[in-house]
């Protein structure tokens, strides 16, 4: 069944309700940026993370949704299809926020598909598959590096435990602060982890800026280019700044900008595709007089080219131990995900649905990774996008306007129609 079908479907997506609960998430974890734009700070597994979810779930629930968790808290909230036993389609995206986060990344992706089953039931359409709306543990990895553990682990892409000694700024692991959060969530119904949808939908603000540089209202996404995260550790020795001569000195900060200086050459691309970037330091002792003994520094590496993400990856140990000059190095890689294209039934869909409705559309990859990319070995998998100002985000300044997402809703609920009634 298309929109075109059931126009009610389209009419029945509320721009002001969508926008209204967005605002309202918005508070839980409400900071200021530097230009005065409201942003958000709410990290995964934390208290406003669970205020968040507990709010999500009263909407839900007031409209008759089933709600469960799996064992890495990945939560869940069906709406039944006339057959209960299909395989579901799934649609959603993640509830956490970078430190410096704005209000739409992510959260809009669970908002949408939680309007679009909404619309659905309120038009009184029926899908013969289950629609289930899913919030992905951890996908952001601001507290807990890397991101998208929940989905990687309902696609059994790692164990549920592979990350139980992560820690973050505080020392809290993330198997403490998941044994915290599942005891506050021990009323929900439990449901094992991993599954095999028929199809996964997820909806995002661009985080980039052609959708609004070139006049588009909705993103086909093709698919997410590869990445590959690494910690560098860089180990010398301290010493006092105004005795020790800088020819005998192991300095560790030195060393480190030799290798990123190295890094910087390796990751030279006139075409500017390639993203290379030094997003944290951390030095120590970290005094003014004296020489460091430890430096560290992460690497997010991304390419949408196989080939060349695995070359210039596997490239970086290397690169580095060639550069330093008197230290020793450890190169730990903690993320490493592949390019992943889209599977063309769920790529249409969402085509078909932006062009009943008249929507201006532009097929295009995303830069950033999503929980999506570790659905494509799963089940067909696709995104949509929505323009987003001046490509901003993981900032306070992120924006899109009320009818961008209420338009980017529509499809959504349109393309969710369609493969669930497949």
């Amino acid at each position: 069944m298309s929109a075109s079908t059931a126009p009610n479907l389209i009419a029945a997506v509320s721009e002001a309700r969508q926008w209204d609960r967005l605002m309202e998430l918005a508070k839980l974890g409400a900071i200021t940026g530097t230009d005065g734009s409201p942003g958000v700070n709410r990290a995964c597994l934390t208290p406003l993370d669970r205020e968040a979810r507990r709010l999500v779930i009263s909407w839900a629930e007031g409209l008759g949704l089933a709600v469960s968790v799996d064992e890495i808290g990945n939560l869940f909230l069906r709406h039944e299809g006339t057959d209960p036993a299909a395989a579901p389609v799934l649609t959603g995206s993640h509830m956490d926020t970078q430190p410096n986060g704005g209000r739409f990344d992510g959260i809009w992706g669970v908002i949408a598909a939680l309007e679009a089953v909404q619309a659905i039931r309120e038009a009184g359409v029926q899908t013969v598959r289950p629609i289930e709306v899913v919030a992905w543990t951890n996908e952001e990895g601001g507290r807990f590096a890397p991101g998208c553990m929940g989905s990687m682990a309902y696609a059994h892409y790692k164990p549920a435990t592979a990350w139980d000694a992560v820690a973050d700024h505080e020392g809290v692991t993330f198997r403490q602060a998941l044994d915290e959060h599942r005891k506050a969530e021990a009323d929900l119904s439990h449901r094992p982890l991993g599954g095999k949808p028929f199809a996964y939908l997820e909806a995002h603000i661009e985080q980039g800026p052609r959708l609004e540089a070139e006049g588009k209202d909705i993103g086909v996404v093709t698919g997410i280019q590869g990445s590959r995260w690494f910690i560098v550790e860089v180990r010398g020795e301290t010493a006092h700044a105004g005795t020790s001569p800088v020819s005998t000195r192991r300095d560790a900060v030195q060393d480190m900008v030799r290798a990123i200086n190295a890094l910087n050459a390796l990751m030279t691309d006139p075409t500017d595709v390639l993203r290379f970037t030094v997003g944290q330091i951390e030095v120590m002792p970290n005094t003014s007089n004296t020489v460091a003994d430890v430096a560290r520094f992460t690497i997010d590496f991304r390419h949408p080219d196989k080939e060349l993400l695995i070359a210039n990856g596997d490239a970086i140990e290397p690169t580095i131990r060639s550069a330093v000059k008197s230290c020793d190095v450890t190169v730990t890689e903690r993320f490493h995900a592949l390019p992943v294209e889209f599977d063309p039934l769920v790529t249409d869909a969402v085509q078909a649905a932006a062009d009943a409705q008249g929507l201006a559309s532009l097929a295009l990859p995303s830069g950033a990774f999503h929980d999506a990319q570790f659905m494509v070995p799963l089940c067909p998998t696709g995104m949509i996008f929505v323009p987003c100002r001046k490509g901003v985000s993981h900032n306070p300044a992120e924006y899109s306007t009320p009818g961008q997402l209420a338009a980017g809703a529509r499809v959504l609920a349109a393309a969710l129609v369609d493969l669930a009634n497949r």
